[in-house]
């Protein structure tokens, strides 16, 4: 089972991705941190990636691709595996299928409000980079971190109006994206809007599609 998942930052991604993979036993490949992986390790292609990422600028579809294909011929994607921001555009989803027949494709949805409401919550740990939700997962210390007794901020782009551009962007930009997996016939729409304890009833909406795959 070959699972992509799409939405913008804020509609917990992640943490279904998370659940979905111990559940089904397939491995979980996030984007950035297959990127920060391959630099990391120093791979031909990560050294590549790194002088674009060095630079403030994009990787390009074609390298993010090599990448990616790289990853899924890894054993562990014998039998699956759930991929977490990639494809971006209609392009990259159309090279994805040169090399890995998708199954499912979850869109997960909220309002901007609720996004917004999340998102701008978080706060980062200057020193040891924990996360906290100034309403959902506060610290003990207001703006202070529990762990390590660092200084809790708000990162620059988890700013409210910083967040709506980004979330006008993203749909703008997805569109194409979206609309191809529609025609494909493999695109399921997620109503991640619940209260984000609730993650359970959105794992269950996937199950359900998967189930039915």
């Amino acid at each position: 089972m070959n699972i992509v998942l799409l939405g913008p930052p804020g509609v917990g991604k992640g943490t279904v991705a998370g659940i979905l993979s111990q559940k089904y036993g397939l491995p979980h490949i996030s984007t950035g941190n297959m990127l920060r992986e391959a630099v990391a390790k120093g791979t031909a292609l990560g050294k590549k990636a790194k002088e674009f990422m060095d630079a403030g600028q994009l990787v390009p579809d074609d390298l993010v691709t090599d990448l990616v294909k790289e990853r899924v011929s890894q054993p562990d994607c014998k039998n699956g595996f759930i991929l977490d921001g990639y494809p971006r555009t209609s392009a990259q989803a159309k090279a994805l299928q040169q090399f890995a027949a998708i199954d499912a494709v979850f869109d997960f949805k909220a309002p901007f409000k609720t996004i917004v409401e999340r998102i701008s919550g978080r706060r980062t740990c200057r020193k040891c980079n924990a996360t906290y939700h100034v309403r959902y997962s506060p610290p003990k210390k207001d703006g202070v971190c529990d762990k390590c007794g660092g200084e809790l901020v708000q990162r620059s782009d988890e700013k409210p109006d910083i967040i709506t551009e980004r979330l006008k962007v993203y749909e703008q930009q997805n569109k194409p994206l979206i609309d191809y997996y529609r025609n494909e016939q493999l695109l399921s729409e997620i109503d991640a809007s619940y209260h984000i304890t609730e993650i359970g009833r959105i794992v269950d909406q996937c199950v359900s599609v998967i189930s039915r795959t």
